[in-house]
């Protein structure tokens, strides 16, 4: 006899009989007893095999099929058994989970269930009848059915599984910082549907729940020793900032620090540590396929950049770099990368042209040639990436998709930065984003998915260094633009440009005295035609300074071609992108489509949106709810024969 412990008592001898939890029987005539109860916890299965199940241990279900001398209640053992899939959304994808989570419910379901009128309570399973073995495997189809038909949750995509896209990331160093509610407002109204977060602030978290956007939180340097030190500390901090908050916020990835190789040597030894410590507390969590886990690195660490097939990584890190790739390799995760053409443009002295760092066209005999690959860059984001790329593949890794944490261009600079400029900073990210969503790819890699977060969402003032520094925004913190995105062949994608779909109003709360003379400015020495908001006329009513401010202001912004500083009119008016028309009074550069509000959409559509989730959704429920009716079905068949 051959036997083996597991739980209370499990057994398994000759004459094949199985128990688990108390005791439980299979034996040569296919029959399986159960002397008192049948319980089983996902909680003991969890600790005593240490894999993953589809519930957490804190969450897992319990199912108590208790003892009873009546035949009338058997069918309903394998209802509950395919009410559990149906409600856990059991997936066949994970060979684990099924094998030894699950497998003694399809023992359990696949019987043909019956209590025996004897005192001692056994539970007989015969699968040797053959008259009622069709009904066996019909039973069995349908839980397989409900089980496929489950949407399980689906790991956290590459940046090339999920397509291209845009995010912003968002820094909090503002004298004024919107509350979270306002962040995340600017952010439905715009339509960013993924961002970054320097930290995981939890009033950012919670204002984010149930708002689909796909959130990137980062633990700061300062933490990062405590966490690579101790696998408690990580644990504890993935608890309190990620278990806490998902799913309800969708957080899609963690960076841990952001620069260290560069901005914090000391932390180096500790880097790939601290990674591998969240990821097993995400393991734990059975979050480890949802979230990934990376750390931005800086290009400043790729040494001989260019031409890009040349291209490698600073040697004296290779200690901690190549552990870093395996890592993200075996986890499938992403090299998060921070690429500023700007800061290269400017370290080159006039080596790299302005119109090359800007993504802006320029003849072929102007493009850069990587001369052992013969390979033409227009552009130096594209050069820089694949230098990216190269430098993996110098050490071995040709499979890590890239992912730019961080890219942008400074609106507003020193003496010394005289292309730090607005129209720069516009040309700039309006060609990035264009860029990033046309799926190009880059010359090493075409059509591979590069999606880029803009550096950023908010000019920050009190961030420390140069004024470069503080004048990297979209956004100022009042939620004016600060400067008007250029991308008019974007078709849907950012409506935020000089298709006209942005407006010049009269700002909430403004003095009325200040509002009156501006319109009168306006109307006067602004030349503009102020006929329609006379009396009897479409724009007249309702009749009020701030309602005919607002058409005198929308028309003077749209005369100068949509110039942010001609929308001032000595701070009482600011941009905004609801369209102000009403009724037969339409605003100048609003259409058809613009009634409702326009909204700076900076992500591409996903193939995986409201809509077809929705349907899938539907298809799902409807799926699992004819499964467990068909179950019902079998089973009340089964009592009369």
């Amino acid at each position: 006899t051959l036997s083996l412990s597991l739980s209370l008592s499990l057994s398994l001898s000759l004459s094949l009989s199985l128990s688990l939890s108390l005791s439980l029987s299979l034996s040569l005539s296919l029959s399986l007893s159960l002397s008192l109860s049948l319980s089983l916890s996902f909680d003991i299965i969890n600790k005593t095999f240490s894999l993953s199940c589809p519930l957490s241990p804190q969450k897992a279900l319990t199912l108590f099929f208790s003892t009873s001398s009546s035949h009338a209640i058997s069918p309903l053992i394998p209802f509950f058994v395919g009410l559990y899939l149906f409600l856990t959304k059991l997936t066949f994808l994970d060979s684990k989970p099924i094998l030894f989570c699950h497998l003694p419910l399809f023992l359990v379901s696949l019987g043909y269930l019956r209590f025996s009128p004897k005192k001692s309570l056994s539970l007989s399973f015969s699968l040797s009848m053959a008259s009622s073995l069709h009904l066996h495997l019909l039973l069995s189809l349908s839980l397989l059915v409900l089980a496929s038909a489950a949407p399980s949750p689906s790991p956290s995509p590459s940046p090339s599984d999920e397509g291209a896209y845009i995010g912003v990331n968002i820094g909090t160093d503002l004298s004024d910082m919107p509350h979270p509610t306002q962040v995340v407002a600017l952010l439905k109204a715009q339509q960013i549907r993924h961002i970054r977060l320097y930290d995981a602030d939890p009033g950012m978290l919670v204002a984010l729940a149930n708002s689909a956007i796909k959130v990137i939180i980062s633990i700061p340097n300062d933490q990062l020793l405590g966490i690579g030190q101790s696998n408690s500390t990580a644990a504890n901090w993935v608890k309190r900032n990620v278990i806490a908050h998902y799913p309800a916020t969708t957080i899609i990835a963690i960076s841990v620090g952001s620069d260290v190789l560069t901005s914090l040597s000391n932390a180096a030894p500790v880097l790939v540590s601290a990674i591998k410590n969240v990821h097993a507390a995400l393991l734990s969590a059975n979050l480890d396929r949802l979230i990934k886990v990376s750390t931005p690195l800086s290009t400043a660490l790729i040494l001989d950049p260019f031409p890009p097939s040349q291209a490698f990584f600073n040697r004296s890190l290779n200690a901690v770099i190549v552990p870093l790739l395996s890592f993200l390799q075996s986890t499938n995760s992403y090299l998060m990368m921070n690429v500023y053409p700007y800061y290269d443009y400017m370290e080159s002295n006039g080596v790299i042209p302005l119109d090359y760092a800007l993504f802006k066209p320029i003849p072929p005999n102007k493009e850069a040639v990587d001369a052992n690959t013969l390979v033409r860059y227009s552009n130096a984001f594209d050069a820089m990436i694949d230098a990216t790329y190269f430098a993996m593949a110098f050490l071995n890794f040709t499979n890590i998709p890239v992912l730019v944490t961080e890219s942008g261009w400074p609106s507003k600079g020193e003496t010394n930065e005289p292309d730090a400029t607005l129209d720069n900073a516009n040309t700039y990210n309006s060609n990035l984003i264009r860029h990033v969503l046309n799926k190009t790819g880059t010359p090493k890699r075409p059509g591979i998915a590069v999606s880029t977060y803009i550096y950023e969402l908010y000019n920050e003032d009190t961030k420390a260094g140069s004024l470069s520094e503080k004048n990297w925004g979209l956004f100022n913190a009042n939620g004016d633009p600060a400067y008007i995105l250029r991308l008019t062949n974007s078709g849907s994608v950012l409506a935020n440009d000089t298709t006209n779909q942005t407006y010049c109003t009269a700002r909430e709360g403004a003095d009325p005295k200040m509002v009156q003379a501006a319109l009168d400015w306006a109307c006067g020495p602004g030349k503009i035609d102020c006929s329609p908001i006379k009396q009897g006329e479409a724009c007249y009513e309702p009749d009020n300074v701030i309602a005919h401010a607002n058409y005198a202001f929308d028309t003077y912004y749209h005369q100068t071609g949509n110039n942010p500083d001609a929308c001032n009119f000595n701070g009482v008016a600011s941009i905004t992108t609801t369209d102000p028309s009403h009724g037969t009074c339409v605003f100048v550069g609003s259409g058809v489509n613009g009634r409702n509000g326009t909204s700076v959409n900076i992500t591409a559509p996903s193939a995986n949106s409201t809509t077809s989730s929705g349907i899938q959704n539907e298809l799902y429920y409807s799926r699992g709810l004819w499964s467990i009716f068909t179950v019902i079905i079998l089973n009340v068949a089964n009592v009369f024969l």
